[in-house]
């Protein structure tokens, strides 16, 4: 067998032993963008039809738990449906620990009133003590 004999480079060709960062630094960009566009369309809780409101108070929707009531009346504790009567261990669970946590309650607009109310009964028996009703602000161009 013949023996490889080893390369031989000229003296200012030595390997060079820097990383490039060329393709690290796209790879970041392009995660930066996804994450730019994606967050935005993130929500907690499930999709419900808001009510309107003339001057509602701006809270910010995260961290906090989200009880929302579809037209169906099916009851979901952030993303996870709750089934009939289990609300109350539902929100006991998703509030562990937390001391003066607060509940955001988001009932569809075709709800009646006493389906919201009853909700709401439902989270003061689970112990909660600051909780807010969502809506939507109230765009009077929109028309009835």
């Amino acid at each position: 067998m013949r023996r490889r004999e080893p390369e031989r480079r000229s003296p200012g060709s030595a390997p060079r032993a820097d990383i490039n960062v060329t393709p690290l630094v796209d790879v970041c960009l392009v995660l930066l963008i996804i994450f730019m566009v994606v967050t935005p369309m993130l929500r907690d809780g499930v999709e419900v039809a808001l009510p309107a409101a003339d001057r509602p108070r701006s809270i910010p929707e995260r961290g906090q738990v989200v009880v929302s009531v579809r037209a169906d009346r099916s009851v979901w504790v952030d993303q996870t449906l709750v089934a009939a009567g289990g609300l109350v261990n539902a929100l006991r669970r998703a509030r562990a620990g937390e001391v003066g946590s607060e509940v955001l309650l988001r009932g569809d607009r075709t709800l009646p009133y006493g389906a919201v109310r009853e909700v709401f009964r439902l989270m003061i028996d689970a112990g909660v003590t600051h909780a807010s009703l969502v809506t939507l602000k109230d765009d009077p161009a929109a028309g009835p």
